[in-house]
């Protein structure tokens, strides 16, 4: 239970959510949509500073995380973060854990 960000994704996190050193995105799964690996949840985020993260990866003091309540959403999977030039935002892709 990873993340991977491209650093064309931190770069639009950074431009289009106003992120600056020492902020946070929450990452969990929401009810409605789906994931390559979810069918009736998909991702949501919300820009809050972590408290007690159950996974965090810092880059350029920005923490993406997500918490215990959130486990259930990425067990037994890694989250890839990449970017669409084509609709200018993230992509995101569940694999299986290495």
């Amino acid at each position: 239970m990873k993340f991977t960000i491209s650093p064309q994704a931190q770069t639009w996190y950074r431009e289009n959510l106003d992120l600056r050193p020492g902020d946070g995105l929450h990452f969990y799964g929401k009810v409605y949509g789906k994931t390559n690996v979810h069918d009736g949840f998909s991702l949501a985020f919300l820009i809050e500073k972590p408290r007690n993260p159950y996974y965090e990866l810092q880059i350029d003091d920005i923490s993406y995380f997500f918490t215990d309540n959130d486990v259930w959403f990425f067990k037994y999977y890694d989250l890839q973060i990449d970017y669409d030039a084509k609709s200018d935002s993230p992509i995101y892709t569940f694999v299986p854990e290495a």
